[in-house]
């Protein structure tokens, strides 16, 4: 009798510590509405600052209701682009962003400001030994080859800050668990930066081959669409 309520605790405690897990949701950050209205209105990106954050948030709420007991929620905010957009829109939006944690308290709020802070948490934000990670999702600009954090938020048309998929082989591919779930849900990914995030991560990034639409999302329940033309891939 001993032995098998020895054998049912140890059960318990190894299925437990296998539920220990971190789920990653990175927003980038949106242009600033200067740099915005120097385009044509059908070509302007980012009207709503928003995009990026919205999106994260009605996301994280579904992994919560559908991931297993013990996943970590973290949310990874590239400050940086709030607030030049803040300052741009005179609004709190910071503050705005720091209310959703509070709204739901499973999510954890990590603002990073540069490519090597997301890499540095992805690698040992939590004891990697023991909390591997389950999911990564991204939100935000990209082309084929990167992230963009900033993207028209420094630099008009352009970006200074970004995760380049040269840079991934510095992410320790044992951080991830082997069933992990990647997706970027920004333009392009597919086209190249899936292929080498998988070589270095061994875990497949979905992604699309073409450009995502983040317009009218209320109308289809906030989540990110297609642009005509354009799919999904899982490398």
């Amino acid at each position: 009798m001993c032995l098998r309520l020895l054998l049912a605790c140890l059960t318990a405690f190894i299925s437990s510590a296998a539920a220990d897990t971190e789920y990653i949701v990175v927003s980038g950050g949106p242009a600033v509405r200067d740099f915005e209205d120097l385009r044509k209105p059908a070509e302007q990106h980012d009207r709503w600052w928003g995009n990026f954050i919205r999106t994260a948030r009605v996301r994280m709420q579904e992994i919560h209701k559908t991931a297993p007991a013990g996943t970590h929620i973290t949310w990874l905010v590239y400050r940086d682009g709030y607030v030049r957009r803040a300052a741009s829109e005179r609004q709190p939006l910071m503050q705005n962003i720091e209310s959703v944690p509070k709204a739901y308290p499973f999510i954890k709020l990590v603002w990073f400001n540069t490519a090597d802070e997301l890499i540095r948490h992805i690698n040992s934000g939590m004891n990697r030994w023991h909390t591997k990670i389950s999911g990564f999702e991204y939100f935000g600009h990209s082309n084929m080859y990167s992230f963009m954090f900033d993207y028209s938020s420094d630099v008009y048309a352009n970006s200074t800050c970004w995760l380049h998929q040269a840079d991934l082989g510095r992410i320790n591919g044992s951080a991830f668990a082997r069933d992990a779930y990647c997706k970027s849900w920004g333009c392009h990914t597919a086209e190249s930066m899936s292929r080498v995030w998988k070589q270095h991560t061994g875990v497949p990034l979905v992604g699309a081959r073409g450009k995502t639409d983040y317009s009218h999302m209320h109308e289809r329940g906030w989540h990110v669409g297609l642009s005509p033309g354009s799919r999904w891939i899982e490398r």
